[in-house]
């Protein structure tokens, strides 16, 4: 008799069962915000409280994320606390700009996210991740985080910047984790929304890594201009030098250049590294899901050749990713903030409050989900999909600040999850523990240390 198999369990914090006090609660937020929510805040449609740095505002109902994030989002600015801790190390880049200075980003970049661009990106997506995948030819232990940091940082260099990025792509990686270990957390002081002219000892850890990306953007537009200049006809007509191409007067400034530039070299890869990291993991740790997902990656492999084609013949591959990124969304909290004081339904959002959509509590939630803790893609499978509201799942975020680069994510994952899961098994062994932490990017303490094999 055929049996279902219990569902996976992936670790997650527990819900707290009792409030923190104040001091607790700042050790959370600067160890990892992910322990600080209640049993309350995955059950109520929202919650509406006095905190420590003024009014917040959680909210989980789909109809309340759409208010604020679409209906009513010209009243909504990025969050003060958000911003103190994204823009020292952004700026006017995409994710932390805003007004007239966004617009002009958003408009300048949009070209390289169409459709058609994006399937042109495909084949050599492909390419660097066949070369990538080579060193797991001998089998052995690998930090399977770390390596997807290194693959995506390939393919963004290939795709975006022509291979033309200064710096070593090794210490690259290293750097990264610095840079979220230290500027990219929460320091208690942005918490009590101290003056931002007192100093933030997370920020002085992280400016010598802050510079070493900095001098990667400035090494990396010389390089292109001075290319363009000597070459202008077979010069790469990539994201680069479109950036470069929208500067001017009625365009970007040359800091907002450089601002989107290190955005998208040091934070558009690791949200696509950080999700395939997780699906490797919870794969291995459910493998009647990861034997349906090898079957249909051998299936569609052995006919299609076309890499733009294989996302939608991939439903089980995708459905698996598109779960990962429902229990380990890789930007786990959306925070904005009321211009003015207004009403939706009987909950007032009051001018300056914090308004946090948490795609973390939103995916975990008791009333939108069943099982909301276990690995089960299957919610994602055909059928099942087009039942799930569209603002309860958020992995990409939602109105006009959506990620830009959602499509360009969604058919790298899948073509790198085909090439590396149709040659490699990956299995977990004592050694593979990873506590999720949030540090911008929902990522695996510990890393993911596991056994990599060929398959016959």
């Amino acid at each position: 008799m055929d049996t279902q198999p219990v569902p996976f369990v992936p670790p997650a914090p527990r819900p707290r069962t009792t409030p923190p006090s104040t001091l607790e609660m700042m050790r959370i937020v600067y160890r990892n915000p992910l322990e600080l929510w209640g049993e309350h805040t995955y059950n109520e449609p929202w919650i509406s409280a006095n905190g420590v740095g003024g009014h917040l505002i959680v909210a989980n109902d789909p109809g309340l994320i759409r208010h604020v994030l679409i209906d009513n989002a010209k009243n909504y600015k990025m969050a003060t606390v958000r911003q103190m801790i994204l823009r020292p190390i952004l700026r006017d880049g995409l994710l932390t700009a805003e007004g007239e200075v966004w617009k002009r980003s958003r408009k300048a970049m949009a070209p390289v996210f169409t459709p058609r661009h994006i399937f042109g990106f495909a084949e050599p997506m492909l390419r660097r991740t066949m070369q990538f995948v080579a060193r797991y030819d001998e089998g052995g232990m690998t930090d399977v985080a770390h390596d997807m940091t290194l693959l995506t940082y390939d393919i963004l260099a290939e795709t975006l910047f022509s291979g033309e990025i200064a710096g070593e792509p090794g210490s690259f990686a290293q750097e990264i984790d610095r840079l979220f270990e230290t500027m990219g957390r929460v320091d208690p002081l942005d918490l009590l929304r101290a003056p931002e002219w007192l100093p933030r000892l997370t920020r002085i850890r992280g400016r010598k890594t802050m510079a070493y990306f900095r001098k990667i953007v400035t090494d990396t537009v010389k390089m292109r201009e001075e290319r363009l200049k000597r070459d202008p006809d077979t010069a790469p007509q990539d994201f680069l030098t479109l950036l470069l191409r929208a500067e001017g007067p009625d365009g970007l400034t040359r800091a907002e250049v450089e601002d989107n530039i290190i955005t998208f070299i040091g934070a558009g890869h690791e949200t696509t590294a950080r999700a395939l990291g997780w699906t490797i993991y919870c794969l291995a740790e459910a493998p009647w899901e990861r034997e349906k997902v090898e079957r249909e990656i051998e299936a569609v492999l052995a006919r299609e050749p076309d890499p733009t084609k294989w996302l939608d013949a991939m439903p089980f591959t995708r459905a698996a990713f598109e779960e990962a990124l429902r229990l380990y969304p890789p930007a786990p909290s959306i925070n904005r903030e009321p211009i003015e004081t207004e009403t939706w339904n009987d909950l007032v959002l009051p001018k300056h409050a914090a308004v946090l959509v948490m795609p973390w509590v939103v995916h975990r939630h008791r009333k939108l989900w069943d099982m909301p803790d276990a690995f089960m893609p299957e919610r994602f499978h055909p059928g099942n999909r087009e039942k799930i509201d569209r603002f309860q799942y958020l992995p990409f975020g939602a109105g006009p600040r959506i990620c830009i680069g959602a499509s360009f994510a969604m058919q790298e994952a899948i073509i790198a999850l085909a090439i590396m899961l149709s040659r490699f098994r990956f299995d977990v062994t004592a050694e593979t523990k990873p506590w999720p932490v949030q540090k911008l990017t929902t990522q695996p303490q510990g890393g993911l240390p596991m056994q990599v094999t060929r398959r016959v």
